[in-house]
């Protein structure tokens, strides 16, 4: 089974995203090349630059660090809290950095600052990047598996969010309060020690390069690779770095430009590809409730299809031992009668074995075991077991079967099944009519008809009539839909059973409008044997 990709520490970048890293690379490197050619140009010095810049990169960061300390508490692992805390010291010193800048918010900077204090944050700052992960890929190496779940000991977050706080503040007053410690970097406010900013932009370069060869070579994520991105783009500041010798020149302000891209560039690719995989999980979960509620309806129908089926021969077996049991207490006992509703019990027993043992047929793609028999014979049995039905409903049956109907090859169950739902909407379909007055209600026989004929031999058709309140036309095309009834106590289960049953049997049934009240419903089997006829029957009336 494959893995499941659960952050971007552990998710394969696509070809997509490759391209769109490889992409935003040629870019970065594109906009060092124009400003090369224009970076000794001087420019106003605008005090809010710095201040500004830094406020944006500081929110970047922070929001960084804040979703890689929250893939470190999923997946355990103390290689993205030492990478976290890398952005979290480098943000830190932003704010010193924006302090003591000269200009920024006092001539000669905040903090008790030096000359030099603010281009040594910046340089301290810009190499906590690649120290950063070059600790990352080491820890990482040796980090166990990275699912989360796992035996090993979750990372202390707390701990390096302290961490980062304790080295920013280090770094702060190490170039502030012992700026006099530090090589000297700038002459004054504007212009730098070429020589000496050259050696120390060399030693960040080997650094960059140090971790993105590292990194290159243990890539296996999305993150890595958008890391590898932001590297590429430090790399490119040292080279635009090594070209400068004053601030407030287009090269510099193209510098801090650079920076805050390939900054921010970290910071977008997390929240993107966080965006897009709790999409994948909301889509995962809609699609698991679906599956639920799928379930559950299915659980639903099986059940209310047992009590549909299985409830009536037990309706069948209350009544009749309420006939024999009054039958045996009257003063003068009805032995006959008695015995008889013994023997409709027994014979309603059976069938309802019958129905719990085909149960399972019902809802298979195909009907139960097959025998050939006559569909004629089947009528007579099905309505003699509602015979009580029939009668406590007050309804009169004909029948008009055809002698020379073929036999069929059918569960015999299934389609007795079928005949008793029919029979039972019929019954159902005589009681309160909706839309009509008593009196007319009462004006209309309450009359069921039945009739078999045989289709050129290699069909039979089976049509079951009343004269009930009928079915509205808009209604036909959805009485055989699953949970729709035009009955107030109805599920909606037994006619798209009926429909199923039939057509496992290549079969069809089909309802239509009675010619003066009532309704029709049509049932067509195939025959078994062309030619092969039932016995001649004279038909019941």
């Amino acid at each position: 089974m494959a893995q499941d990709h659960l952050g971007l520490f552990d998710t394969p970048p696509d070809r997509d995203e490759i391209r769109l890293s490889l992409v935003v690379v040629c870019l970065l490197f594109a906009l060092v090349l124009v400003i090369v050619p224009v970076r000794e140009i001087r420019l106003t010095e605008v005090p809010a630059f710095i201040p500004v810049i830094n406020a944006i990169m500081l929110v970047g960061e922070l929001i960084t660090a804040t979703l890689l300390y929250a893939q470190a508490a999923v997946f355990r692992s103390r290689a993205l809290t030492m990478l976290a805390t890398g952005f979290v010291t480098a943000a830190l010193l932003l704010i010193p950095h924006a302090l003591t800048f000269p200009g920024a918010f006092a001539p000669d900077g905040l903090l008790g600052a030096g000359v030099n204090s603010t281009a040594w944050i910046a340089s301290i700052r810009r190499g906590a990047f690649p120290i950063s992960i070059i600790l990352y890929v080491l820890v990482q190496r040796g980090e166990a598996a990275t699912r989360p779940g796992t035996d090993r000991r979750g990372p202390n977050i707390a701990l390096g969010i302290f961490v980062g706080l304790v080295l920013a503040g280090a770094i702060t007053v190490l170039a502030t309060r012992g700026h006099a410690l530090l090589p000297p970097y700038f002459i004054d406010r504007s212009h730098l020690i070429y020589s000496h900013a050259l050696g120390y932009q060399f030693i960040l370069f080997i650094l960059f390069a140090i971790a993105a060869a590292m990194l290159f070579r243990s890539r296996r994520s999305v993150l890595d690779m958008w890391l590898l991105v932001a590297l590429s783009g430090w790399l490119a500041e040292s080279l635009l770095v090594l070209t400068l010798q004053s601030r407030f020149t287009a090269g510099w302000y193209g510098l801090f430009v650079l920076t805050l891209l390939s900054h921010l560039v970290v910071m977008l690719a997390l929240i993107a590809e966080s965006n897009r995989l709790y999409a994948r999980i909301a889509l995962s979960t809609a699609a698991q409730r679906r599956e639920r509620e799928a379930r559950l309806m299915s659980m639903e129908m099986v059940t209310a299809a047992i009590s549909h089926e299985v409830g009536q021969p037990l309706t069948a077996v209350s009544l009749n031992a309420s006939a024999g049991l009054n039958s045996l207490t009257q003063p003068r006992p009805d032995v006959t009668k008695a015995i008889a509703s013994l023997r409709a019990i027994s014979e309603d027993g059976k069938r309802t074995f019958e129905v719990i043992k085909s149960i399972r047929a019902m809802f298979s793609k195909g009907p139960g075991p097959a025998t050939v028999f006559n569909l004629n014979e089947l009528v007579r049995e099905t309505v003699s077991v509602m015979d009580r039905e029939l009668a406590g409903a007050k309804v009169s049956l004909d029948l008009a079967l055809d002698d020379a109907l073929p036999l069929i090859r059918a569960d015999r169950v299934q389609i007795q099944r079928v005949l008793v739902n029919l029979v039972t909407n019929a019954i159902e379909s005589l009681g309160p009519t909706r839309g009509r007055t008593r009196l007319l209600s009462q004006s209309q026989p309450r009359h069921i008809a039945i009739r078999s004929t045989s289709l050129d031999r290699q069909e039979v058709q089976l049509d079951v009539s009343d004269t009930g309140h009928g079915i509205a036309a808009d209604e036909l095309e959805h009485i055989f839909d699953p949970f729709y009834t035009t009955k107030a106590s109805g599920r909606g289960l037994g006619l798209p059973l009926c429909r199923t049953i039939v057509e496992d049997h290549r079969g069809r049934i089909w309802a239509s409008q009675g010619e003066e009240c009532g309704a029709i419903f049509h049932l067509e089997l195939p025959s078994s044997l062309p030619g092969e006829t039932s016995k001649a029957r004279s038909p019941a009336t």
